[in-house]
């Protein structure tokens, strides 16, 4: 394992942040820290870095305890949500920064340097300031930055947060690619569920400070430990105290199931949404437009929701 953390406690003042954490994050992965605003995401990764030493508990970097060591003894790179450039540098120098103070010598810097701007598709800009350059160029270049010193370890705290939603998805497809070329061991803190599935290799649920679940995408969204973690992973409805997906709901005219009547139908381009009211509570449904057609539901009707038969459901807390 590149990184293992091991029943790892943190707090602040009174406040417990990080309680009796375990994690093993395999080498050369990609894992998505996730969950919701303060549940303890980005203390953890700032522990993993030495930013924040645990009140108890252990953290092996690499088969090394790093525990104890500075940041700068750990060899990992590190990039936040906002860039922290030095604006009177040339993009060239900002990622050459840290290898000039590690008094490498200059033909290996520029070559290093130019190796990593072109890897980051920012060669062309390599003589421009940091404010000649988009939000998602910038993060391009903090990433090449972390980089430049050739981490063990690549740590992202929401890098992505600061940008608009169509240039997060380009990243983070981008941010895929990148680590299937340069495979260093990567975590990286999000709040958002699809950058998740869409990006890592393996999830790290964490709520309240706690582990609630480690695995792959695929496992996390189709067996979730726990009704949080179904809750928090997608979609959900509640039909007669269980959670179901929204997709894995079957709808009916013919009386079976929860009975419900439709108050809202919404075309969301290739699929159809149908909100409806089952006594005091909301229920609703994912369907396709095929589906949706054959069944043409109207406001007012009455329909059947019930799990479909390979749905998975989980009792509601």
């Amino acid at each position: 394992m590149a990184i293992e953390v091991r029943d790892v406690n943190k707090s602040f003042g009174k406040t417990p942040v990080l309680r009796d954490i375990s994690v093993d994050i395999a080498s050369g992965s990609l894992t998505a820290l996730l969950g919701p605003s303060g549940g303890g995401k980005s203390t953890l990764l700032r522990v993993i870095a030495g930013l924040e030493r645990p009140d108890t508990g252990t953290v092996h970097i690499n088969d090394v305890d790093a525990t104890v060591l500075t940041p700068q003894r750990r060899n990992v790179g590190f990039v936040f949500q906002h860039y922290a450039a030095f604006k009177h540098m040339t993009v060239f120098r900002n990622v050459a920064f840290g290898l000039e103070v590690r008094r490498r010598n200059k033909a290996d810097i520029r070559k290093r340097v130019m190796e990593l701007l072109e890897l980051v598709h920012l060669d062309q800009f390599a003589d421009r300031y940091p404010a000649q350059l988009s939000g998602g160029q910038r993060q391009r270049m903090a990433l090449a930055r972390a980089l430049a010193p050739e981490p063990q370890v690549l740590l992202l705290d929401e890098p992505f947060g600061a940008l608009d939603a169509q240039v997060r998805k380009e990243l983070r497809t981008w941010l895929r690619r990148l680590h299937d070329e340069v495979h260093v061991t990567t975590v990286f803190v999000t709040h958002d569920q699809e950058e998740a599935l869409d990006v890592s290799d393996s999830i790290v649920v964490l709520a309240d400070g706690v582990v609630q679940q480690v695995g792959t995408p695929h496992d996390i969204y189709e067996n979730p430990a726990n009704p949080f973690v179904m809750s928090f992973l997608g979609p959900v409805t509640h039909l007669d105290g269980r959670l179901v997906r929204p997709h894995d709901v079957a709808l009916s005219r013919t009386p079976g199931g929860t009975e419900a009547t439709v108050t809202r139908v919404v075309s969301l381009g290739f699929e159809v949404r149908i909100e409806a009211r089952a006594g005091d509570r909301e229920v609703w449904a994912q369907l396709t437009r095929a589906g949706a057609r054959d069944l043409d539901v109207k406001t007012g009707d009455t329909v059947y929701f019930s799990p479909s038969a390979e749905a998975r459901t989980l009792a509601a807390a």
